[in-house]
């Protein structure tokens, strides 16, 4: 990968309208991460959580889990420090997407019937962050700064 390619992956427009965005789901895919990965915040962990995504029809359901899982809250991380926040947010909205198909799409719109809602508004922040880059408070762009 040259220095263009790199520079253009961390550029961002020059906002700090992207740090509360960043920030919130950020900490919401971290959280939704750690309880599929590792049970905390009441989560059920890997196996609980691989067994319940089973039971749907998700298969091989331990491995989907490890996957939707480190992608939520390492993806979480990233936004939260402000690194590699375009390529992060495609995962992270891919995986929402995936879990708004696969879970929510049939319970319809609200989340009070486990519809899809809260998974469409994390896809929206995150196709936001995809299209406007981490901003000024973020490590891509002390990074891109110093590319300059």
């Amino acid at each position: 990968m040259n220095i263009a390619t790199i520079k253009q992956l961390l550029s961002s427009n020059d906002t700090s309208a992207t740090l509360p965005l960043r920030l919130i789901a950020g900490i919401i895919f971290f959280a939704h991460g750690a309880q599929k990965l590792f049970a905390w915040f009441g989560g059920y962990g890997l196996e609980g959580t691989g067994q319940w995504m089973e039971s749907i029809g998700l298969a091989p359901g331990y491995l989907l889990t490890l996957l939707a899982g480190s992608a939520e809250f390492f993806g979480g991380i990233l936004l939260i420090i402000g690194l590699l926040v375009r390529p992060a947010s495609l995962v992270l909205a891919f995986t929402m997407i995936v879990a708004i198909f696969s879970v929510h799409i049939d319970n319809g719109l609200f989340m009070s019937n486990n519809g899809y809602e809260f998974g469409l508004a994390l896809v929206a922040i995150s196709v936001a962050l995809m299209l406007q880059g981490a901003g000024r408070y973020s490590v891509d762009n002390i990074i891109a700064n110093k590319l300059k």
